[in-house]
């Protein structure tokens, strides 16, 4: 479903990437969000939660519904799957289809947050992890009903990285909320987190070292090839496989000198992530799940579902570009948040209109308009 990893480069600075796995392509939009924008937050039988936006923030977003010509689409209908803030902070959605469950009550006077808008929430309010971590503290965040998602309860979990390296997950599993520390930077999807950090246990005979010669009784082996160090990495696309081969290249990969260096190590990072449509297949009969947006189910002639990479994105926490790139591109297009801070007004820009053609988009308005 999905991969995420944080880089840091020769100078401590910090970059982050991740990759979004579904079966089909869905109506994602890039949103810019300029300070003070509002926002509310709601959840049935308890007050609404409002919060303005104290940081700008870009983020590629996903409608919570379907439009239709008496109630079109407006900013409040974006929620945030993958996100940056002027203050170098990261937010990101990951499928984790274990996550609903019996929630614990929250008093009915207690404004709640819907799991739905903590990317929205985040990315407005707060600049650094530990902030985070002690405002979830105090504010309840519950599960709802997704209705494009055919009524499944918000089944993701969420990553949130900053500037100076901090990185926690928030997990819902079985309806139970833990924020867990990320020492390894690391996520993909299920098992539970902690699960994927005992794991890792069973690999620490990983390195990148190369050992092409080996002697067996009078025999001298010699490896013809460089890249024997990688054939203890598993090799599968499964959660469990993709998140001990992100936690090695987030180790061991070279480190950058400068920062364009390093976007461009990550991006080569994140190519061994990227999936090509058909790379494996599930039918129906299989049982496999998918997450499946209701009125936007596969089409097409295939009788099976294929999961492949809709989208891949970068963020330079530091210099806070944003840089995204979707199935029909091989190059990035970047976005700039200092030249987007004269930007008065929310924009909202269809994914698929962003040119690949145009490597630097430092205004929403050249990569296609808003919608």
């Amino acid at each position: 479903m999905c991969t995420s990893l944080i880089y840091s480069d020769k100078n401590g600075n910090f970059y982050f990437g991740r990759t979004l796995e579904l079966t089909v392509d869905l109506p994602y939009q890039l949103v810019f969000v300029p300070r003070g924008q509002a926002f509310s937050s709601e959840v049935p039988g308890h007050p609404v939660l409002s919060y303005p936006a104290k940081n700008a923030f870009l983020a590629v977003a996903m409608p919570a519904r379907m439009p239709t010509a008496a109630a079109p689409l407006g900013l409040g209908d974006m929620k945030v799957l993958e996100g940056l803030n002027t203050e170098g902070l990261t937010f990101s959605v990951l499928s984790y289809p274990s996550a609903g469950g019996t929630q614990k009550p929250v008093e009915m006077t207690h404004a709640v947050l819907a799991a739905s808008d903590l990317g929205s929430w985040i990315l407005a309010s707060f600049a650094r992890v530990g902030e985070v971590k002690s405002a979830l503290a105090d504010q309840p965040v519950m599960l709802e009903p997704l209705a494009v998602l055919g009524g499944a309860e918000s089944p993701f979990h969420y990553i949130v990285h900053d500037a100076e390296g901090g990185s926690i997950v928030i997990e819902f599993h079985r309806g139970e909320m833990t924020v867990y520390d990320n020492p390894v930077g690391v996520m993909t999807n299920g098992p539970r987190f902690d699960w994927h950090l005992t794991n890792l246990d069973n690999y620490t005979h990983l390195t990148n070292v190369d050992r092409p010669v080996a002697t067996f009784g009078a025999y001298k082996a010699v490896q013809p090839d460089s890249g024997i160090a990688t054939a203890a990495l598993p090799g599968s696309n499964t959660s469990v496989g993709r998140f001990v081969r992100a936690a090695y290249y987030a180790q061991f990969t070279e480190k950058a000198a400068t920062p364009d260096l390093a976007v461009l190590t990550l991006a080569h990072i994140m190519n061994n992530f990227d999936r090509p449509r058909g790379a494996t297949i599930d039918y129906p009969a299989a049982g496999a799940g998918h997450l499946e947006v209701a009125g936007l189910e596969p089409g097409g002639e295939a009788d099976y579902a294929t999961e492949y990479t809709a989208w891949t994105s970068l963020s330079d926490l530091t210099g806070k570009s944003f840089f995204v790139r979707d199935y029909r591109s091989l190059n990035f297009t970047r976005f700039d948040l200092a030249s987007l801070a004269g930007t008065l007004e929310p924009r909202v820009v269809p994914l698929q209109k962003i040119a690949a053609a145009n490597p630097v988009a430092s205004d929403l308005g050249v990569a296609g308009g808003p919608a």
